[in-house]
């Protein structure tokens, strides 16, 4: 039996945020594993130089996404935690059996981390105003800045 927290967020808000928490866990992992894919399967010129990126990026994510997993417990509510849970919960697209080229990866990767800073935006308005949650608020707005950073850094490799 999970006692529901008193915080100054109603319970009905609790779990909104919460639900909002598990699409974005399950958008992180999804790019989490896509990102270690990559990681494994990158050839050619740049190798080790972009097999290294990828390792810190999908680094960042494991931090990430411990983060959000920890929020939502301290909303009140449980963590999902398995591919099928994340896999309908995600608003991201995995691609079966396709193993790009390196340009192909980053724009994939830079894609998905812009398409994430749009969605974790709208996100945040949701969280914050709809629910006047200011602590989840603050943590996407804290995961919003490292896409950014990592959509920044993708997009560099495309100049």
């Amino acid at each position: 039996m999970i006692i529901m927290p008193k915080i100054g967020i109603s319970e009905t808000n609790l779990k909104k945020s919460a639900f909002i928490l598990s699409t974005v866990l399950s958008d992180e992992m999804t790019l989490y594993i896509k990102t270690r894919k990559f990681h494994w399967n990158i050839v050619g010129n740049s190798f080790m130089e972009l097999h290294k990126l990828f390792e810190t990026q999908y680094r960042e994510f494991e931090e990430i996404i411990d983060e959000i997993a920890e929020r939502i417990n301290k909303l009140g509510s449980k963590t999902i935690g398995t591919m099928k849970e994340f896999s309908s919960y995600t608003r991201l697209i995995e691609y079966e059996n396709k193993y790009p080229q390196q340009k192909e990866m980053i724009k994939e990767l830079l894609s998905d981390n812009e398409f994430l800073i749009t969605e974790i935006r709208k996100d945040i308005d949701l969280i914050s105003i709809d629910n006047h949650d200011a602590g989840t608020a603050d943590l996407l707005t804290k995961i919003l800045q490292q896409h950014e950073t990592m959509a920044w850094v993708l997009r560099r490799y495309l100049s």
